[in-house]
């Protein structure tokens, strides 16, 4: 399973290049507004750091448009920018016919805001490259998520569909586990969670033990 990091801070990304190999980003409208950027600047400085790695960079077009052509229009321009970017498009009618058109034209796709198999279907019928199941958002609202990335994962082989599965909105370590064993094909989360992933109290507990236990051997 891929890792991808949920942000459009250069800094962070900076970090997860250097320290964890991160195989990919994904970006929304919130993330640009908190990385504290112009939209264009915050993208072109973001293509700059995955430039010449062919990891995908998710840019979502601007979610106030309605019409599936300016979605295409516009998704065009901003795959222009950069072979790394995949255009970010949510669920919905208008939406799944712009990712028709844009994959038609070899311009890969990301269907977000995906909660439910037949969301992803449709998505996947219409040629995207990835489909973002949320996870986190399920959960916050009272419903069972870990089972959405299963179900999808299980239409998509029975139907042979290329899509990959990113499960998104991920609020906890636990969730990643959990994408991973369902079948997920990448998972995205904010830095915060990735390095909280990282730790345990039992691992801290553990290099405590086996600190006292190397200042209490001669050397």
């Amino acid at each position: 399973m891929q890792l991808f990091l949920d942000s459009a801070k250069v800094d962070e990304i900076r970090h997860a290049l250097e320290m964890w190999d991160v195989d990919g980003v994904t970006t929304n409208p919130r993330h640009v507004q908190a990385a504290g950027k112009p939209f264009r600047q915050t993208i072109e400085e973001i293509a700059e750091l995955f430039a010449g790695t062919g990891k995908p960079v998710s840019v979502e077009v601007d979610p106030h448009l309605t019409d599936w052509k300016q979605m295409v229009e516009q998704g065009r321009e901003l795959a222009a920018i950069s072979d790394n970017f995949v255009i970010k498009i949510g669920a919905g009618e208008a939406g799944f016919r712009a990712i028709r058109e844009l994959s038609s034209q070899g311009v890969r796709c990301n269907a977000t805001l995906i909660f439910s198999v037949t969301q992803a279907w449709h998505a996947a019928r219409a040629g995207a490259a990835y489909v973002s199941p949320f996870l986190g958002w399920r959960e916050q609202h009272g419903d069972s998520a870990a089972e959405l990335i299963s179900e999808v994962r299980l239409m998509l082989d029975a139907y042979d569909y290329p899509a990959k599965i990113i499960a998104a909105a991920i609020r906890n370590s636990r969730q990643i586990g959990e994408a991973a064993l369902a079948g997920a094909d990448a998972v995205t989360a904010g830095m915060a969670v990735y390095l909280d992933s990282f730790r345990s109290p039992y691992t801290n507990m553990g290099e405590r033990i086996f600190q006292n236990a190397w200042d209490q051997t001669p050397q």
